[in-house]
């Protein structure tokens, strides 16, 4: 995509304010001084068996981006694809799932959009605001600023493990609360971005790039769901994490020798993940998971 989207057509509009050259998690237009539109859409396969779980999940994951530009959800469109002989009673739990999650986060359902596939898929296209001098963006990272993390990393491998029947009942149901919970921040970040496909290390990635800084991150102080690590040496890779190492590992530094099934989870493709947040001073009972630096040898230095 890095290098297809250069190429696409767009119009010249002053009041979009944030668009897709720096990566942000989600599109920003100006209506008035005190009001901007925040855009972003997102779906997927299931993750988790139960439909009314991924349902919520789907909802929850795609309301983030919204979060993570430090606008309100005011409306979602649902995107649909499933099988016409599919079972009724699933599809009806998938979408009761994700209302109910519309419904704590304060955002109303219009519409939504379906087609017949035999895979199923599903996520919303949600519309927030945010005031147009309070927007984050993964581009305000400043040296000196902390990097916390708002949710542990590893739900990637915990699925995969779940797949392969070698997931603990109890590390399923860890993950599976993590991805439920909504991404709502009263913090006042320089720079933001949450973890979902592309992992810690992909994601973060893209706010050392868009913020011509380096990001210095404590692998030991990275918080991980139970299970993960274990489920991560035993060989519970996704496809996704290779991907993602394949794509952002020439951007990382490492000062030390980093343990494997650590270095995977940085890789480790996220659903419905944290926020990764710039501050100047972190507060009390958050995870710390690093520094902002002026440029180093890489983008990313793992420490």
């Amino acid at each position: 995509m890095d290098r297809i989207l250069p190429g696409v057509p767009r119009l010249k509009d002053p009041n979009l304010l944030v668009g897709f050259e720096t990566s942000d998690d989600a599109g920003v237009y100006k209506l008035t001084p005190e009001c901007a539109l925040v855009q972003t859409a997102d779906f997927f396969t299931p993750i988790v068996d139960d439909p009314a779980t991924f349902g919520a999940i789907a909802a929850a994951n795609s309301l983030s981006d919204i979060y993570a530009m430090g606008g309100t959800p005011l409306t979602a469109l649902s995107i649909l694809c499933y099988p016409a002989k599919g079972d009724l009673d699933d599809l009806e739990a998938i979408l009761r799932g994700g209302g109910e999650k519309l419904i704590e986060a304060g955002c109303a359902l219009v519409g939504g959009h379906s087609v017949n596939d035999d895979e199923i898929k599903f996520g919303y296209a949600v519309t927030g605001t945010v005031h147009p001098e309070r927007i984050w963006t993964n581009a305000g990272a400043r040296p000196g600023d902390v990097l916390i993390l708002t949710k542990p990393v590893g739900t990637g491998v915990v699925a995969t493990a779940l797949k392969r029947g070698i997931a603990t009942e109890a590390d399923v149901e860890a993950a599976t609360d993590w991805m439920l919970r909504l991404n709502r921040c009263e913090l006042s970040p320089h720079a933001a971005t949450d973890i979902t496909g592309f992992g810690l290390i992909g994601h973060a990635r893209e706010m050392a790039l868009a913020s011509a800084v380096t990001l210095e991150i404590d692998s030991l102080a990275v918080p991980l769901l139970p299970g993960a690590l274990r489920y991560a040496a035993e060989g519970a890779q996704p496809g996704g994490l290779k991907n993602n190492r394949e794509f952002a590992g020439s951007c990382v530094h490492a000062r030390g020798v980093i343990p494997a099934e650590l270095e995977a989870l940085l890789y480790d493709p996220q659903t419905s993940g944290g926020l990764l947040l710039a501050l100047a001073e972190a507060p009390p009972g958050v995870a710390v998971v690093g520094r902002v630096t002026e440029r180093a040898e890489a983008p990313i230095v793992l420490v």
